[in-house]
């Protein structure tokens, strides 16, 4: 089980606009069915409706190991500094 890294209120924005983007890219799809970038935008807004729910997103938690990664690197180089 994966622990959520984002708020109630980003998690409530990425199902608004998830949805939102959703309904779009599928009435896109059903006038013009020949065209392949719907459907990415299809899967792009399922992504994010899913990543609302769930609380969990992979960028973030990207982004936050990098960080944790970059602060115990200057915390062995300062103390294994000597001046």
């Amino acid at each position: 089980m994966v622990r959520p890294n984002i708020g109630i209120i980003n998690a409530m924005i990425r199902i608004t606009f998830g949805l939102t983007l959703l309904c779009f890219s599928t009435a896109k799809m059903v006038r013009k069915p020949w065209r392949d970038g719907n459907w990415m935008m299809i899967m792009l807004a399922s992504m994010k409706v899913a990543e609302g729910i769930v609380r969990y997103c992979p960028v973030v938690a990207m982004m936050e190991e990098t960080k944790n990664n970059q602060q115990d690197k200057e915390d062995e180089e300062s103390t294994f500094n000597p001046s």
